[in-house]
């Protein structure tokens, strides 16, 4: 599959080849479900707590006496079903991570860059770079490759000069080639990749 690499001013750069095994692939919706919700379930908290009756700092005396009332027979004030009492069954502080096999997160990703070839919501650049991080000048470069929502992804390390720029601008997401993931690939309208970010890319799939 051959694409277009343009400039970040917009200019023809030439063309790269891409590989059919990552950029060409059928997209299934049930593998990239499957990583998105890994995904999100790692990136949890966790730290929702309810206290439970045992943890309820209330008397631990009998309410009344246990006969003769005509009322329901009742130990501890601490109960759940009463005022001030203790969470039946509430929130805990854990983890909700759940494994998922290194190949299927290997596939999603494969399947979320060639959902965005097929949907023709890839542009390769010939670099991420700036001389001066200055936000006014990459919103106009980005208006001429009609970008307003899209996820950059740079080489192992990324112009500063770029980042600094592109931080202000809201919709736009840059990342590093390590930081290449399915759920913010599917969560932005267009994914530009440089030209080192191919190569790494084509490398790590070999």
């Amino acid at each position: 599959m051959d694409l277009k690499i343009t400039t970040l001013a917009g200019e023809d750069a030439g063309k790269v080849k891409l590989s059919q095994e990552i950029f060409g692939l059928d997209p299934r919706e049930d593998i990239l479900q499957r990583v998105v919700r890994w995904q999100l379930a790692k990136k949890q908290q966790g730290t929702h707590k309810a206290k439970g009756r045992a943890e309820i700092a209330r008397t631990g005396a009998k309410m009344y006496k246990q006969k003769g009332t005509g009322r329901a027979r009742h130990h501890s004030a601490r109960a759940p079903q009463f005022r001030g009492g203790g969470k039946a069954h509430g929130p805990v502080v854990r983890s909700h991570e759940h494994d998922l096999p290194k190949k299927v997160r290997a596939l999603g990703l494969k399947h979320a860059l060639s959902a965005k070839a097929k949907a023709s919501n890839l542009i390769v650049i010939d670099d991420l770079k700036l001389t001066e991080a200055k936000t006014k000048a990459l919103i106009a470069n980005f208006a001429k490759l009609g970008l307003t929502n899209a996820l950059m992804i740079g080489g192992a390390e990324l112009d500063v000069n770029f980042k600094r720029a592109a931080a202000n601008i809201p919709n736009i997401d840059v990342l590093p080639i390590q930081g290449i993931n399915v759920y913010d690939i599917l969560r932005r309208g267009t994914l530009v990749l440089s030209k080192a970010a191919v190569e790494a890319l084509e490398e790590r799939f070999k």
